[in-house]
């Protein structure tokens, strides 16, 4: 199956200088978060990949041109370095296809200009390319119902704000943790059918416009999920991601032994509002 990641963010809130990244190259170790969210993909056996590129596209195009197998794998070195041959690979066995969809390009038409290299395949996985997490990709998949063109993950927010309560008069009445509400946000994993380019036309968002007009029509569903889920907006939770990796305990590695996948929470996908 196709994955589409969407890969033209600016990344603004992550800056700390001239930093010229787009935000999915940003590092967590010796990867960058693309990198990590591909290699997740890949352990469910989806490496195809479709990079709808924008800002940037040209770091993204060069890192993987002059792509370094030594970097994140074991190997042997011999011949005094004229001969390295690695013990295990990353992206041998991928196929990806770069396309520039524009620098201002709202997402909903960044997949409208990729459409032609899905094929003739009834489903695709599209992920915004800012979120890492641990769900299990193959039981995503199976919860999509015939009747659908799609799904989102419904995650709780990680935000450490609290919410305030206030009186007409207003009193403080009580302070609560956004992370302990019962809400949920989108955690930019899709699951898709083609049928969802009936739902947007040209210019037009993913989200709120295709999503929306589908669910308005029962046809598209929300999978919460309660296990691990992270995005990378911020410097704040890039240094996050970082020291969970640093600290080998990284959930998302799921293609290393022992780190198990989660299904979504529910028996059924629940049905986006109206």
């Amino acid at each position: 199956m196709k994955v589409v990641l969407f890969c033209g963010g600016l990344g603004m809130r992550m800056r700390t200088g001239e930093d010229p990244l787009p935000k999915p190259m940003s590092s967590i170790g010796s990867r960058p978060m693309l990198w990590h969210i591909m290699r997740y993909y890949a352990h469910f056996g989806h490496t195809e990949f479709i990079l709808c590129l924008g800002y940037g596209g040209h770091v993204i195009k060069d890192y993987f041109l002059n792509y370094e197998e030594t970097t994140s794998n074991d190997f042997v070195l011999s011949q005094g370095g004229a001969k390295v041959e690695p013990l295990n690979t990353d992206i041998t066995d991928w196929t990806i296809t770069f396309v520039d969809t524009g620098h201002e390009t709202p997402i909903g038409e960044r997949l409208r200009r990729v459409r032609r290299y899905l094929g003739d395949d009834e489903m695709f996985l599209a992920n915004y390319g800012d979120g890492l997490s641990n769900v299990d990709m193959d039981d995503l998949v199976a919860r999509l119902p015939d009747t659908h063109v799609g799904s989102l993950l419904a995650v709780s927010p990680q935000d450490s704000f609290h919410v305030v309560g206030i009186s007409p008069e207003g009193n403080l009445t009580g302070l609560e943790a956004v992370a302990d509400l019962d809400m949920r946000i989108n955690g930019g994993f899709f699951v898709l059918r083609q049928s969802i380019f009936d739902y947007f036309d040209e210019g037009e968002d993913l989200v709120t416009h295709a999503c929306l007009r589908a669910a308005a029509e029962g046809r598209f569903a929300a999978n919460r999920f309660d296990g691990f889920w992270a995005c990378m907006d911020t410097v704040k939770e890039r240094n996050q991601l970082e020291e969970l990796n640093r600290s080998n305990t990284a959930p998302w590695k799921v293609w290393l032994p022992g780190r198990p996948t989660h299904p979504a929470s529910d028996p059924a996908p629940a049905p986006i509002p109206d």
